[in-house]
């Protein structure tokens, strides 16, 4: 990854009471690209981006962004600093209309752009538009997760953290929303760092991805290299492959292991 990273993170342990969930993870995202964390339930991947953006303090480690360590600052300060944070299952403010929840994502401004830059976001979510006056509780789920989309952008962050944005879309949906994220990215050049369970549709818009297994990385490497690697395939993909007779190997061990 040649670009300079707008985020670090370096040797992060992040525990939930006893139990570290986050086992000295060193990754960093440049400026400009869509990096992805890969991994099952359970890996850590959402406690990894709680941990960037304060809502979680790490226990040993250093979060730099465009080389200053925020760990450890409240989470409204972080997004002060340019960390926006679209959490999984959405949480918009369902009794706020739709134009109302985009204005909460602009809380930190002072500027006097808002107004365009909400124009902007109806502009790659066409159908927020049509719904501006509606409570937000009443969308769809992939509406929802469009406006938890716009409401991050909404912020100007240097790097948005998206979690889990396909959770509970249909396929056509999943499209649709991964297809605007690298339209974000190559048009506004909006830096991502992006959690997913759905390997395929986020090697496919990402740059560089991570594999995070029990809390700790176990492969990275350049988005199209990890699409083509067997692991990824067998055990991320669901792609089975064959002995020279022509069998099914099951239950091959991964190669980090």
């Amino acid at each position: 990854m040649s670009n300079s990273p707008v985020l670090e993170v370096r040797n992060v342990e992040t525990f939930y009471g006893p139990i570290m969930a986050i086992r000295g993870v060193s990754l960093e995202v440049p400026k400009g690209q869509i990096v992805t964390i890969l991994g099952a339930n359970g890996a850590g991947k959402t406690t990894l981006l709680k941990t960037v953006s304060g809502v979680m303090d790490p226990e040993k480690g250093q979060i730099l962004l465009n080389g200053e360590e925020i760990q450890g600052r409240e989470p409204d300060q972080i997004v002060r600093e340019g960390v926006a944070h679209v959490p999984e299952g959405r949480e918009v403010f369902p009794f706020l209309s739709v134009e109302d929840n985009l204005m909460m994502g602009a809380f930190t401004r002072t500027d006097d752009e808002i107004a365009s830059d909400i124009q902007m976001v109806f502009d790659y979510f066409p159908v927020l538009l049509e719904r501006r006056n509606q409570a937000a509780g009443t969308l769809s789920g992939g509406q929802q997760q469009m406006l938890a989309m716009g409401r991050g952008l909404m912020a100007r962050p240097k790097i948005l953290l998206l979690d889990e944005p396909s959770l509970g879309l249909s396929p056509i949906l999943v499209q649709e929303i991964f297809s605007i994220v690298k339209r974000l990215n190559e048009e506004q050049s909006v830096t991502m760092m992006l959690v997913e369970q759905n390997a395929r549709v986020a090697l496919n818009a990402a740059h560089y991805g991570y594999v995070l297994e029990l809390g700790r990385i176990v492969m990275a490497g350049e988005a199209q290299k990890l699409l083509a690697s067997e692991d990824i395939q067998e055990f991320y993909l669901g792609v089975q492959g064959e002995t020279q007779r022509g069998q099914k190997r099951w239950k091959r061990r991964k190669t980090w292991r």
